[in-house]
């Protein structure tokens, strides 16, 4: 009794650290407190979780849950990433690359060890929402002001979010999971007023980046979060909103930017990204199998750029981004981790109990990737935050399916499952 008194303990006090991370992770409170940057946040949260995680398995003789295909496609991939120092360009960048993956790896495994019900993905979901004002905030009073703009017009903030493609497409996961809990009948008004808020600032954040890969995978991800929510009329409404609303307050200088789209060949940052995805291509065609090694990229784009790419750039697209680095093999560890989190999301989306978060996730993850398809960028702890809350939810899910089913009185012979997912007696 007493082992499971304590088991039951640092399995909420680890769900309490787990939470906390997710809220350093847009908060990054180190980056602009100058007395907690020495404190590493993010790491002590994240590994607090991970400790008390492993810990309670260890108390309690349980097997730690890896998620199936895609948790070992994950370790696989992270794992291949610190073997690809034996063929890397560069092995001292490439050590570090993987030790990066194999942390985001184990935030991913505790993810999905931790978050075991609907309640506890709405509250992490919740900590994300909210924590983003602080990113969104920022964004927009640097853009104000006129702070350290990129090309003398793009916002960006502190730390990861320097980048401002990075910091559109970390924004832009958050603004399904908000408008979810607006448009969510059992939400209260006050809750619902500060996840509007925080939808509209990060769409305000977005804009002022200028990102077209951000704006780009916001459309996908609110189109499709309309069209699959089962309140459709109210999602449609909040939709339509949006649209409105980018249309009225957006800048000019965001729409110029976004109709260079067309006119690439004379966007220098548009033929940067042609220039890597050409880059990709060589490497590719050199070394197909396992590629110049994790974090290898820009510093093997001398041996395969033209000649008129002087400027060295990062792939600007996720998936020719492990192509070039870790070759074809790794881009099959990758494609079914990722498949399978946006997979279980789809899947989780008609349950019951978290179908509503599990459809925003959804439209999360797609327009995620729909940015990774122009700023890829595969040590974003967001990418592997939002994997993982995708697979809890859906393991969350079929938790919930497997216990209706056993709920059955036998009376009402053997459970068949429709093409629905839901149970009928045969």
């Amino acid at each position: 009794m007493v082992l499971g008194e304590q088991g039951q303990r640092r399995d909420v006090w680890a769900f309490y650290a787990l939470t906390a991370f997710a809220a350093v992770m847009y908060a990054a409170p180190g980056e602009w407190i100058p007395a907690l940057a020495p404190l590493r946040l993010a790491l002590v949260t994240s590994g607090v979780a991970a400790g008390l995680m492993v810990m309670r398995r260890l108390g309690r003789a349980e097997p730690l849950y890896v998620d199936g295909s895609r948790g070992l496609s994950l370790i696989a991939f992270s794992t291949l990433a610190v073997a690809s120092v034996g063929w890397s360009v560069n092995p001292e960048v490439t050590t570090t690359t993987g030790i990066e993956l194999l942390k985001l790896t184990a935030i991913y495994i505790t993810f999905v060890n931790v978050i075991t019900t609907g309640r506890r993905l709405a509250v992490v979901c919740g900590a994300l929402v909210l924590a983003s004002v602080v990113t969104s905030v920022g964004a927009i009073n640097w853009y104000l002001v006129g702070e350290d703009l990129v090309e003398g017009f793009r916002a960006r903030w502190v730390g990861v979010y320097a980048d401002p493609n990075h910091m559109a497409m970390n924004l832009a996961l958050v603004v399904p999971l908000a408008v979810a809990f607006v448009a969510r009948k059992g939400s209260g008004w006050l809750w619902r007023l500060a996840c509007l808020t925080a939808a509209i600032l990060a769409v305000a954040a977005i804009v002022v980046s200028h990102s077209r890969g951000g704006f780009i995978g916001l459309s996908v991800a609110m189109a499709l979060w309309a069209i699959r929510e089962k309140r459709r009329i109210q999602a449609i409404v909040v939709g339509s909103l949006f649209v409105v609303g980018l249309l009225v307050f957006a800048p000019q200088s965001f729409w110029q930017r976004n109709e260079t789209v067309a006119e690439f060949h004379e966007d220098a940052s548009a033929m940067g990204r042609v220039y890597a995805w050409q880059v990709a291509s060589r490497i590719s065609l050199d070394k197909p199998l396992l590629g110049v090694g994790a974090g290898g990229f820009r510093y093997a784009w001398p041996m395969y750029a033209p000649p008129e790419a002087r400027r060295a750039y990062v792939a600007h697209n996720i998936f020719l981004d492990v192509i070039g680095e870790l070759g074809w093999v790794g881009l099959l560890f990758f494609m079914v981790f990722a498949g399978g989190a946006a997979g279980g999301a789809f899947a989780a989306s008609r349950d019951k109990e978290v179908g509503w978060q599990a459809r925003a996730l959804s439209a999360s993850v797609v327009g995620y990737l729909v940015c990774d398809l122009f700023s890829g960028y595969i040590l974003s702890a967001h990418c592997y935050v939002l994997f993982g809350l995708a697979a809890a939810a859906h393991r969350v899910a079929r938790a919930s399916e497997v216990a209706d089913m056993q709920r059955v009185p036998a009376s009402q012979g053997p459970v068949v499952a429709t093409w629905e997912g839901s149970g009928h007696a045969a």
